[in-house]
């Protein structure tokens, strides 16, 4: 038992590494979404829900 606490240390290293992997995965998804919404924007009514949803007016 007395292993116990060290365990969890190491493994918040492993998960705050792949925590930062998995958020510049998001970003980058995100500005990919982005630019397909830009470009779909010209195009008509195709992306109306994605307008509502992103809160832009």
């Amino acid at each position: 038992q007395e292993e116990a606490p060290k365990q969890p240390t190491k493994q918040a290293k492993e998960m705050d590494e792949e925590d930062k992997a998995f958020k510049q995965k998001q970003k980058e998804e995100q500005k990919k979404l982005e630019e397909l919404k830009s470009k779909a924007e010209g195009k008509g009514p195709l992306d109306t829900s994605g307008i509502e949803k992103s809160g832009k007016k």
